[in-house]
């Protein structure tokens, strides 16, 4: 079992940056791939980025590719989201998740708000 906690939400200014937080705990080294969610309310949930927990391989859709960095530091079981140039589209909440190579997308954090006002 993984338990996920993200943070660093809040409100910013379109143009602003924020970076979110995501730590994880308990069964952490079945991990293979941890990434970020968004949803806006009324709208589906979106997928933004993923990295792969051992080698740091990135992936991002294109819609916040150039903008939205993801790392990760594996002594702090945390993954990070380094959002830049935001935009009021980008209100949000953003969740986190977590999953094995079997089980790609098992564990979800609670989320956390962004509001970025324009």
């Amino acid at each position: 079992q993984v338990q996920l906690v993200e943070s660093g939400g809040g409100l910013v200014q379109a143009g602003g940056s924020l970076r979110l937080s995501c730590v994880a705990s308990g069964r952490t080294f079945s991990i293979y791939h941890m990434g970020w969610f968004r949803q806006a309310p009324g709208k589906e949930r979106e997928f933004l980025s993923r990295i792969t927990w051992n080698t740091a391989d990135t992936y991002y859709v294109d819609s916040v590719k150039g903008r939205f960095s993801i790392s990760r530091d594996k002594s702090k079981n945390t993954v990070y989201l380094q959002m830049n140039s935001l935009k009021a589209e980008d209100t949000a909440v953003y969740i986190c998740a977590a999953g094995s190579q079997l089980t790609p997308l098992a564990y979800w954090g609670q989320g956390t708000q962004v509001n970025v006002s324009s």
